[in-house]
């Protein structure tokens, strides 16, 4: 049997491990986060059949009709994996993993393991541009954007202060920066990442308070912004995302070590 054969034919053994495997977790109808069970169902059937980065996922199609799903469950739950880099998806080459769906430990479940990875996939993209923003925004900022940039923080504070959800406040804060760019394509493409996340996971790693301890350093942020002080915007905002990324590993080391 010819290499090219040989492939095919694995390809194709692969792909019914899958399948296989994908009736066995058929989902009930009605569930409450229908993305979210998707994603729990594909990770464990790529983790039971043995799939690896580079190996193709079966057409949405089958995977749909295998799990008892919509055929637009499987294609939001897959956009959301190829926006975080788990899956790369190409038309008429179909959906290949971009990145290992396996446990690191025993004690650590896969579903936290690739939150947490996603996170930090996502921050990474992030890093670039919210560094750009705030250092166009010292720079562009007009006296109306300094102003709405003030009142945003303030409203950040306050809400924190009051032991209330203050990150719808956190992303008008931010969005104030973005705007106060002059480019509109930032808070776009910020939106856009941001979005890519919560569109499955709606509370990160199970911690609503999720880089709380960077809130008050916000204070620093708008005061190097309104002042036109691009360097230290770019500082503090590069301290801000390291923080909330320390944080983030910190948490998936101390799931690794868990009991």
């Amino acid at each position: 049997m010819e290499m090219g054969q040989t492939l095919d034919k694995t390809a194709s053994q692969g792909r019914d491990t899958v399948i296989r495997e994908a009736r066995k977790r058929r989902l009930a109808a009605g569930g409450k986060n229908r993305v979210q069970e998707v994603i729990d169902a594909l990770i464990e059937v790529i983790e039971v059949s043995g799939l690896k980065a580079g190996d193709r996922l079966p057409p949405e199609t089958e995977l749909a009709a295998s799990l008892g799903v919509s055929r637009s469950s499987i294609r939001e739950a897959l956009t959301s994996w190829q926006r975080m880099g788990i899956v790369v998806r190409n038309k008429g080459a179909g959906t290949r993993l971009a990145a290992d769906i396996s446990s690191s430990s025993l004690t650590l479940p896969i579903t936290y393991q690739l939150e947490a990875e996603g996170l930090i996939r996502t921050h990474a993209v992030r890093r670039p541009l919210e560094i750009e923003a705030v250092r166009l925004a010292a720079r562009n900022a007009g006296d109306t954007d300094r102003r709405i940039i003030r009142a945003r923080c303030d409203e950040l504070q306050a809400i924190y202060e009051a032991g209330r959800d203050w990150r719808p406040a956190d992303a008008r804060f931010h969005a104030a920066i973005h705007d106060a760019s002059g480019n509109p394509l930032f808070g776009q493409l910020i939106r856009q990442l941001h979005e890519a996340f919560h569109d499955i996971y709606e509370v990160p790693l199970g911690k609503p308070q999720l880089g709380h301890c960077t809130i008050v350093t916000h204070i620093d942020l708008m005061e190097a912004v309104v002042d036109g002080d691009g360097a230290r915007a770019v500082d503090v905002v590069t301290d801000i995302i390291d923080t909330v990324e320390a944080e983030v590993l910190d948490l998936l080391h101390d799931e690794r070590k868990a009991p």
